[in-house]
């Protein structure tokens, strides 16, 4: 069995995911609106929620990562408990992944070599999710 990561966003998850989809250059996502679903009289959508994302997901090289923004009225932080570890042995995909991630976020740490990895990195990106490099060898590579 898989564990997918859940990613949720307070209104932009539509432009993040399209934002992940061309850094990983994934197929474009299905997405799918709180509004498209069936309406429940007893609980009216409001019309601030008719266009948010409700789901969708990228699969970005073997792994989903799914999306949604929060329900309006929800509460929404933006946390540290979650990050994401991208992993390659593809130096180059690697670098270029690091760079786009790191256009408008911050870097917490700058590619370099570890005892664990030949290049490791973290940023913050603009949405503020974490994300953590790794490049790793054949033998090594998970």
């Amino acid at each position: 069995m898989a564990v997918d990561v859940y990613l949720t966003f307070n209104g932009n998850c539509r432009e993040a995911v399209e934002f992940y989809a061309e850094v990983f250059g994934t197929e474009q996502p299905t997405i799918m609106t709180f509004g498209e679903n069936p309406p429940n009289p007893e609980f009216p959508l409001p019309e601030e929620a008719k266009n948010l994302v409700m789901h969708t997901r990228l699969n970005i090289e073997g792994s989903n990562v799914m999306f949604s923004d929060t329900f309006p009225g929800s509460p929404f932080m933006v946390g540290n408990n979650i990050s994401l570890a991208y992993h390659s042995i593809d130096a180059d995909k690697l670098q270029s992944v690091y760079n786009r991630l790191k256009e408008g976020g911050t870097v917490d740490m700058e590619l370099q070599e570890t005892f664990w990895a030949k290049l490791y990195g973290r940023v913050t990106d603009k949405f503020g999710v974490i994300w953590q490099f790794n490049l790793n060898n054949k033998e090594t590579a998970y």
